[in-house]
């Protein structure tokens, strides 16, 4: 560049007879010192920019893009690299989080079935010796089919929870009524619930909600079997429906023991266990409230849990309602 401005000049000089070819040198040499000395402001922000990355390539990841006072297209240029740097970093850091949930999700699940195929395992031995007295026979077997049960049910919900949170599942939403649904969920946990000894009242009434009715049900039916587990043969479980602050709430409370000074967030992780040899005993798989956590937040609602003042827990499920008008 340089040198060409000096041409320029020479050539034009020449042409118009003003000045001889002698005079020249000097304004030429002036000319390619002004122009060095612009090209090397233009190039320096530009060559520190290419060792940045030519550095950050090479692995050096301390190496900073923050734009400084220099030429405004290299800060603008610096500031890009840094905005998809901190992106990558971001998207890193993210996929680092998820591959950590995935193994200790694959361990927790291992670790789950582990326990009730050892059970079955023992115990399918101990029957094989022929000179076992009837009663010890009958005790064995019906440990091996409960630990089948669980077994069955601890894959089943599984399942459930990887169909919910797939990518490529959409639910099918149509408006609900929740009366008819948490009496159709405490009907069909009758024989569990009179197992166990519960007591079950259903009160109020709810706005109508968009939403899938047998998922729906399967919150009810999760929340209510979860609460039949940690109440005293007797107890009480209430469901209550009501409307508030255009959300249709359904309310699960019990009167057990509630859940301790636990954090109420952490009851929603899959395979939480507040009392672990306690819900080991009730044959819980640990991913009921997972399940129920997954299904409210397809339907863009939310759920909390509380110690009640006077003893036992409460689950409680805000969904946004319907306005009556709307026929869907």
């Amino acid at each position: 560049m340089a040198v060409l401005a000096a041409a320029a000049v020479l050539i034009v000089a020449r042409l118009r007879g003003m000045v001889s070819f002698v005079p020249l040198i000097p304004i030429a040499c002036v000319v390619f010192l002004i122009s060095l000395a612009i090209g090397s402001f233009i190039g320096k922000p530009l060559s520190d920019l290419r060792a940045k990355i030519k550095a950050y390539r090479a692995g050096d990841t301390s190496v900073s893009f923050e734009p400084g006072e220099s030429l405004q297209e290299a800060d603008d240029l610096a500031g890009d690299f840094k905005d998809l740097l901190d992106s990558s970093y971001a998207q890193a850091a993210d996929l680092s989080r998820r591959e950590k949930q995935q193994m200790q999700f694959v361990g927790d699940v291992a670790h789950e079935l582990r326990t009730p195929l050892t059970a079955i395992h023992g115990n399918a031995e101990l029957l094989a010796d022929p000179d076992l007295p009837p009663a010890m026979r009958e005790k064995f077997t019906h440990t091996i089919l409960t630990e089948s049960e669980r077994l069955t049910h601890l894959v089943n919900d599984l399942l459930s929870l990887q169909h919910i949170e797939g990518d490529s599942y959409v639910m099918n939403f149509k408006r609900v009524n929740l009366r008819p649904v948490a009496q159709e969920a405490v009907d069909a946990l009758a024989p569990v619930l009179d197992a166990r000894g519960a007591n079950v009242e259903i009160t109020g009434e709810a706005p109508d909600v968009l939403g899938n009715r047998d998922r729906l049900k399967e919150v009810v039916s999760n929340l209510v079997d979860n609460a039949s587990r940690f109440i005293e043969p007797g107890g009480h479980i209430k469901i209550e429906l009501y409307g508030v602050k255009d959300n249709s709430v359904i309310a699960v409370k019990d009167d057990g023991t509630g859940f301790g000074d636990v954090d109420p967030k952490m009851l929603f992780e899959r395979f939480y266990r507040t009392d672990f040899s306690r819900a080991r005993n009730t044959g819980g798989s640990g991913l009921g409230l997972a399940i129920v956590k997954s299904i409210v937040e397809a339907h863009d609602g939310t759920v909390e849990a509380y110690n009640l003042p006077e003893g036992g827990a409460c689950f409680m499920v805000a969904i946004p309602s319907i306005d009556p008008a709307d026929n869907q």
